[in-house]
């Protein structure tokens, strides 16, 4: 069903040169993205877009990231193998396949039914299989399983969740766009010993929103826009 060819694979490697020509630097992130076969995650009728370095809609008003933006968040997020990760927002699992590529351990929670179902059978038929992956709210993670290493966001949050952070272990990494509903930022935020958080402002990005307790939800006033990213 799902065939990789040397075609595919030399589609690949021209992807990889030009995401790090972008300014990613970590070979382990730039050999995970030249494994994934990003084809996989497209219709046959937009093959031609899979791998140019733009994001696509996937569906119930998601998108698969751009290349470059999945490696930039992997390499802010600084995993090692065997890293215990949380990732919020499942979407295609094209952010999935990246961090399961580096050897980590993932947790992975889908807000949209539809695209979790899809989502959930997809990546396992493709040799990706995550620890745990739900449908749920994204913004709640998964406490049962913390403490995590690392956790990712791959929607916009207008805050930092209390609940991701204190699912944050000590010394561990979250990266997340935080903002409005139209412009966030890249943040890197990183848990003291002490417990309290340091951040770290990157660039600017505008992802789909975080949905849930401590998401959009939770904040008057907001209009949901089709924006870069993936949840």
């Amino acid at each position: 069903m799902f065939q990789d060819s040397y075609k595919h694979k030399g589609m690949r490697n021209k992807l990889v040169k030009l995401v790090r020509s972008n300014g990613i630097e970590s070979q382990a992130v730039l050999d995970a993205v030249s494994r994934v076969p990003r084809h996989f995650f497209f219709e046959s009728a937009f093959l031609e877009f899979a791998y140019q370095d733009i994001s696509f809609p996937i569906g119930v008003g998601q998108t698969i990231s751009q290349p470059t933006t999945v490696a930039s968040q992997t390499e802010m997020l600084d995993v090692k193998p065997g890293h215990k990760v949380l990732e919020i927002g499942t979407g295609s699992g094209y952010q999935s396949s990246v961090l399961l590529e580096m050897g980590v351990k993932l947790y992975t929670i889908e807000y949209q039914p539809a695209l979790y179902e899809r989502t959930s059978k997809f990546l396992p038929q493709i040799g990706y299989n995550a620890e745990v992956m739900r449908q749920g709210d994204g913004s709640k993670g998964m406490p049962e399983f913390a403490p995590f290493d690392r956790i990712i966001l791959t929607c916009g949050a207008p805050f930092v969740p209390d609940a991701l952070a204190n699912q944050l272990k000590t010394g561990g990494k979250m990266v997340i766009p935080v903002g409005d509903n139209s412009n966030q930022k890249m943040m890197l935020i990183t848990k003291l010993e002490n417990g309290q958080l340091t951040e770290e402002e990157h660039y600017p990005c505008a992802f789909v929103p975080l949905r849930g307790n401590e998401g959009w939800d939770s904040v008057d006033g907001f209009t949901p826009t089709k924006t870069d990213g993936q949840v």
